[in-house]
């Protein structure tokens, strides 16, 4: 079963030219913000059926991290893990995502339970994703600055009163 599998891995990663390496027995695909759709597309054609997760990175404090293959490491990145329930086996698909262009497009239509994820993404890191058809705060208020997560935000700077506390 693994040789059907790497063979779909590595169809696809030579399909759409995107480099490919494996990461602790998980095969992680590096795709570009302009491949991110169709390879999550094309992965979920091949079998991998659910997203299991899509979360944000920031790498603030490693900005000259090196990621190979001559990729460009960006301050965010987006990694989608992917499951095939039908080959048993996990894919990672890993987005750099630059700083001052903070957006990738949605995988809503690919893959609808991508939703809340997406929310939370750009809740706490501020990576907006462009289609999505309800791109609002899912954990913070609505009026809350800034996004939690970033390296960059400024912790206690908001004074928070907890329930039952004595002033």
């Amino acid at each position: 079963m693994s040789d059907v599998t790497d063979t779909v891995e590595n169809a696809v990663a030579t399909q759409h030219g995107c480099p490919a390496q494996d990461s602790h027995g998980q095969q992680v695909l590096h795709a570009s913000r302009e491949q991110y759709v169709s390879v999550i597309k094309a992965l979920a054609d091949e079998g991998y059926e659910m997203c299991v997760d899509l979360t944000g990175v920031d790498y603030l404090a490693n900005p000259h991290r090196t990621i190979g293959f001559g990729i460009q490491p960006e301050r965010f990145e987006v990694v989608v893990n992917l499951l095939s329930l039908t080959l048993r086996k996990r894919i990672r698909v890993r987005v750099q995502v630059p700083a001052e262009d903070a957006t990738l497009p949605t995988l809503f239509d690919v893959h609808p339970g991508t939703e809340a994820h997406e929310r939370e993404t750009f809740d706490m890191f501020g990576i907006v994703f462009t289609g999505h058809p309800d791109m609002t705060r899912i954990l913070m208020p609505e009026d809350w600055d800034g996004h939690p997560l970033r390296k960059d935000y400024s912790q206690g700077s908001i004074p928070v009163q907890f329930k039952g506390a004595h002033s």
